[in-house]
């Protein structure tokens, strides 16, 4: 396949840029795990019987292919990260297609795996892509649309899944089947389509770890540990607590993709105006209320529609998570980005392969105290977010750098 230099992207067709293919991959993606995770709760425990500690188990056996993602570096010395990026995909379709196939404890389990593996390779590529085929001062707004992008072709795959599943007596195997072929479908395309397009900076193919992007790794590894308390349960009380079947899931879903859909792209330039400090320290702000919150369920009994407004809100706060791409962007060597991408994975999930689990055996006893726990994870995230400067950029990667005597490796 042909290798065109980035520089001359300009030179292509709308339909064979390296915009388009970001895009389409922001659509490919979801469409799978989106889907995947609309049913997953209910599909569980109707096909398994799964209670709290089993769910746990589930997200923890997800959650490790995340914790290998440093791997990357190594598959990316052997296959160009395009390439890998779409094996990923191919691979997170084809799993998502066979889910139902396996209606049972190991089975799920194992089909988890395939899938989170391809899930995880994926957004690791898809990030360091990102941050290489897009400029800085362009970058928070078109994150945005990105997400944006992926929200609306999640919203369309749900609008269909509410309208058609009472109706058409759906089976959990139709749905899964038809959202990983439709991934499959775009990969294919994608694989056709475009060239292989060549940064104009060669990426360093070793393990890096710098003392310098201290921050942006505390930040991930908090931001990993407290989004695995939201995705694993907050969606598993609706269905346990407050009895949600799939329609209302999804419809629940719906409302948080509309509103991303339109918020997305307003986020990307609030955190090109305000920076990436400001935006870090709101959403912090905005998710440590939110989890302090969903605890009051428990000890109030605040009832189904309070739980879902929740719900939406945190999502929402989620999106401002591109200001963690933007910083690291701006303060990395350019070299940089694909290492410190698949080393930033796994520190973001080095919590998520132990914390499901765990916190699993704790919602057994006490639901409040896992959401406790998510609070205060947001509470220490807001304290390291005010160490950013309010210019980032090499050599001035946190408050502190400026009383260094000289940059530090």
């Amino acid at each position: 396949m042909a290798v065109f230099p980035l520089s001359e992207a300009h030179s292509l067709p709308v339909h064979r840029r390296p915009l388009t293919l970001l895009f389409l991959m922001a659509i490919a993606m979801p469409l799978s795990f989106a889907t995947w995770s609309a049913l997953l709760n209910n599909f569980v425990i109707e096909a398994a019987g799964f209670d709290g500690a089993d769910i746990g188990w589930l997200h923890t056996v997800r959650e490790i292919p995340g914790f290998l993602a440093v791997g990357v570096i190594l598959v990316i010395m052997v296959m160009r990260e395009q390439v890998l990026a779409m094996v990923s995909l191919t691979l997170l379709g084809v799993a998502t297609a066979l889910t139902a196939y396996f209606p049972s404890l190991g089975g799920i389990l194992f089909i988890t795996l395939l899938s989170s593996i391809g899930f995880h390779y994926y957004e690791t590529v898809n990030q360091s892509l990102q941050l290489q085929w897009l400029s800085k001062d362009r970058a928070p707004q078109v994150l945005g649309l990105l997400i944006s992008a992926g929200s609306a072709a999640t919203f369309v795959a749900y609008v269909a899944i509410v309208a058609t599943w009472d109706a058409l007596d759906l089976s959990y195997n139709f749905v899964y089947l038809v959202s990983g072929g439709l991934t499959l479908a775009i990969v294919l395309y994608c694989v056709l389509a475009f060239p292989q397009f060549e940064s104009p900076n060669p990426q360093t193919k070793e393990f890096v770890l710098r003392r310098r992007y201290w921050l942006y790794y505390a930040l991930q590894f908090m931001s990993g540990a407290r989004r695995q308390i939201f995705v694993v349960f907050a969606g598993f009380m609706m269905v346990e607590r407050f009895g949600y079947s799939v329609d209302e899931i999804t419809k629940l879903m719906l409302i948080t993709l509309v509103a991303n859909i339109v918020l997305a792209p307003i986020l990307g330039r609030v955190v090109h105006r305000f920076g990436e400090r400001n935006a870090m320290a709101f959403e912090y702000v905005g998710l440590t209320a939110v989890f302090v919150l969903y605890g009051g369920i428990y000890w109030f009994g605040w009832g189904a529609l309070f739980a879902a407004i929740l719900y939406v809100a945190n999502n929402i706060f989620f999106a401002l998570a591109l200001a963690l791409k933007t910083y690291f962007q701006k303060i990395a060597d350019p070299g940089d980005i694909a290492p410190t991408a698949a080393v930033a994975f796994t520190i973001n999930h080095i919590a998520a392969v132990f914390l499901p689990a765990l916190l699993g055996y704790i919602w057994l006893v006490s639901p409040s105290a896992v959401f406790a726990a998510a609070a205060a994870m947001a509470a220490v995230s807001l304290g390291l977010s005010l160490l950013i400067p309010r210019h980032p950029e090499p050599g001035n990667e946190t408050i502190f750098s400026r009383f260094a005597a000289a940059p530090a490796e």
